[in-house]
């Protein structure tokens, strides 16, 4: 138990790497030219901020 206790942060530094080899490793795997070329088309946006373009606040130039 003395060991965990003074060499915690090597266990940690191994998960770490472990998990950043995982990511490494699933990141080779996705193919973006493939994902560009079938992207599906967004549907248009829907906010009302073009209705609060209409009430101007600052001050008209004489």
């Amino acid at each position: 138990m003395e060991l965990i206790k003074e060499y915690w942060w090597i266990l940690v530094i191994l998960l770490m790497v472990g998990i950043l080899m995982n990511v490494y490793k699933d990141l080779k795997r996705i193919d973006h030219k493939k994902f560009l070329d079938n992207k599906p088309e967004l549907p248009p946006h829907r906010d009302f901020n073009h209705k609060w373009d209409d009430e101007d606040d600052w001050p008209k130039k004489k």
